[in-house]
């Protein structure tokens, strides 16, 4: 019988071991071939409005009564999919008052955050002094009810990764609104819930 060198078995084994490996990660790799995990897109909401959960709500949230709050909450969108709501500093949130939209309801200039309105690291909002309103009635005539319109906003956004998310436009009613024979009682804007 002829006597195989061990070094030479080795050898063809570490071939054969080599080969498979290549192949297993080949196939490995075509399994997750267009399910790629790359950020798309960030998108930002409020998840409370004075620790309520807003119903129906999108692109503009009322932030009412001085001290009153708004939790944003923004979500990585990727490429396969998923979506990760993103927590803490891993956000980085800008809020600046609206270049389009930034009066109040006597149509002075709104402040700049942080006065009347300033955002946390978590992107908690909260109505700071001092207290402002940016809604207008529009009711006309005999109207026996207001008509809102706001003049004035904070747009926010968010970013991740270099990923900015959509604007989100940020109203105030922290102060009383102007008394007319539609809104008798002076308040401020829409109220929750209505």
């Amino acid at each position: 019988m002829r006597k195989i060198s061990f070094w030479r078995y080795s050898a063809v084994n570490r071939k054969t071991l080599f080969a498979a490996l290549a192949c297993a990660f080949l196939v490995f790799s075509m399994l997750g071939c267009g399910a790629t995990n790359k950020l798309q897109s960030v998108t930002l909401s409020a998840s409370l409005i004075n620790g309520l959960t807003p119903s129906g709500q999108s692109g503009f949230y009322n932030l009412q009564g001085l001290g009153g709050t708004i939790q944003l909450m923004a979500t990585a969108n990727y490429s396969n999919g998923k979506q990760v709501v993103l927590h803490g500093q891993q956000v980085t949130y800008t809020m600046i008052v609206d270049p389009m939209s930034d009066l109040d309801d006597n149509f002075n200039l709104l402040s700049a955050p942080p006065l009347t309105a300033q955002i946390s690291v978590t992107g908690l909002v909260t109505a700071t002094e001092p207290a402002e309103c940016t809604w207008v009635n529009i009711a006309t005539g005999s109207a026996t009810s207001p008509s809102w319109a706001y003049v004035g906003d904070y747009l926010v956004t968010a970013t991740y990764q270099g990923v900015t998310s959509q604007p989100v436009y940020i109203p105030v009613a922290s102060a009383a609104g102007i008394s007319s024979t539609s809104n008798p009682t002076g308040e401020c804007g829409p109220q929750s819930g209505s």
